[in-house]
């Protein structure tokens, strides 16, 4: 058994693609049409094309909106994406206009910061040390 798909809630899936793609570096890996406005859209890391997808899912669902925002009002990240070096992938991001609600920091055996993905979640990085 092994994990093939994730999900993060968008309240625009183009906007979102947008930002996934264009802001972290994310590759769009499928796109199909569901209706209108919305599609079954995937990412994944450029580095691992054949990795696991990560679903840019229709926050419609009326539950949606009340758990990410008790999430956000929390502080609490959606999910957490490995990178390499957090300060670097700070930098980065910060320079393109990403906002964090936390800059790097250290947690013991691993780095964290976390940061608004515009599309209502929080999403933290995270690296081993």
């Amino acid at each position: 058994m092994r994990i093939n798909l994730a999900s993060v809630f968008v309240s625009d899936q183009a906007a979102a693609l947008r930002f996934y793609t264009e802001v972290l570096g994310f590759v769009k890996k499928t796109d199909i049409p569901l209706g209108e406005d919305v599609s079954w859209l995937t990412v994944v890391s450029a580095d691992q094309p054949d990795g696991v997808e990560l679903v840019l899912e229709p926050a419609g669902h009326p539950a949606v909106a009340p758990f990410r925002e008790a999430l956000v009002n929390d502080g609490i990240p959606w999910t957490s994406f490995a990178v390499e070096d957090v300060q670097h992938e700070y930098d980065r991001l910060v320079a393109v206009g990403v906002v964090f609600t936390q800059p790097p920091t250290d947690m013991g055996p691993v780095t964290t910061a976390v940061f608004d993905d515009t599309c209502g979640n929080l999403i933290q990085i995270a690296a081993q040390k």
